[in-house]
């Protein structure tokens, strides 16, 4: 659908083909250099893999951000403490992640995205890979980060309950275009377009049987604190092409703050975009 090619142009690991890429009124699509870096650094990501190294411990994972960017020593081990303790991780500080279950490594991933102490969060398919009751307690933290730190957050997802529970803003991609987008209990109570009517079971055909065309995506945590974002978040109308997502790259993730990956470690903190089309991101209230 491009909902991953979407969130990789946010933080320009793709670079639109045609139109800009606007964040919170700023025009980033020619960011080079050290804008790039605060960009990248301004907005932490989480995945369904978790991307956690594996020959770290949860202490240094968390950390990992704050090393790219040189931060003193135990600058980074307090405030890698104080973010484990807020997703209540303090006690496995020095477990690796092969010690942990799925959700406790969701949640050291949220921690270490946070470590930058970003303005945005993107999600792509954060609790993809999660039972049913692992992924409820994973999303009603992210909203409670949503509520007390105002962090704008983007969630990719396929799963209505997931957008449902939590996005006060959804829209909905079929085939990398923006069908449909709006606050969520509108959307859900009178879908406008015939993809968004399948997937709520308003259609004749069932949308989970059409491949790759359903992308039911996005948006922040439901409570004050920080505003919506939608897949193109309040993207203007006759602007909002993405074209089908492309396979991440090996090598192209980056950490914190941009820096490249390490042999073998995926990175710690940021996400991505869509190609063709204006893409406008209403940042939340801080």
């Amino acid at each position: 659908a491009g909902k991953s090619t979407l969130v990789r142009h946010l933080t320009l690991l793709e670079r639109p083909t045609e139109g800009r890429v606007i964040i919170d009124g700023v025009d980033i699509t020619d960011f080079q250099g050290k804008q790039l870096r605060e960009l990248r650094a301004s907005i932490g990501m989480i995945f369904q893999n978790f991307s956690l190294f594996q020959q770290r411990t949860v202490l240094q994972n968390v950390m990992f951000p704050l090393e790219v960017r040189r931060e003193p020593k135990q600058k980074s081990i307090e405030r890698a403490h104080e973010l484990l303790r807020m997703v209540s991780l303090d006690d496995k500080a020095q477990r690796y992640p092969s010690e942990l279950s799925g959700g406790q490594q969701q949640r050291v991933a949220i921690a270490r995205a946070l470590a930058n102490r970003p303005r945005y969060m993107l999600c792509d398919e954060a609790t993809s890979a999660l039972d049913s009751r692992t992924t409820m307690q994973v999303l009603d933290l992210l909203a409670d980060i949503n509520a007390e730190l105002g962090v704008t957050m983007v969630l990719i997802t396929h799963s209505l309950a997931v957008a449902r529970r939590v996005c006060n803003r959804i829209a909905v991609i079929d085939s990398g275009r923006i069908v449909e987008e709006g606050a969520t209990d509108d959307v859900f109570s009178n879908p406008q377009s015939s993809i968004t009517r399948e997937l709520l079971g308003f259609g004749e055909s069932s949308a989970s049987a059409r491949s790759g065309e359903q992308a039911a995506g996005v948006g922040a945590p439901a409570r004050s604190g920080g505003q919506a974002i939608g897949a193109a978040a309040s993207a203007r109308a006759g602007e909002q092409d993405a074209e089908r997502g492309a396979a991440d790259r090996s090598g192209e993730q980056a950490a914190g703050a941009g820096a490249p990956i390490r042999s073998g470690e995926q990175a710690a903190g940021v996400g991505a975009p869509a190609r063709e089309g204006e893409l406008a991101a209403q940042g939340g209230d801080r």
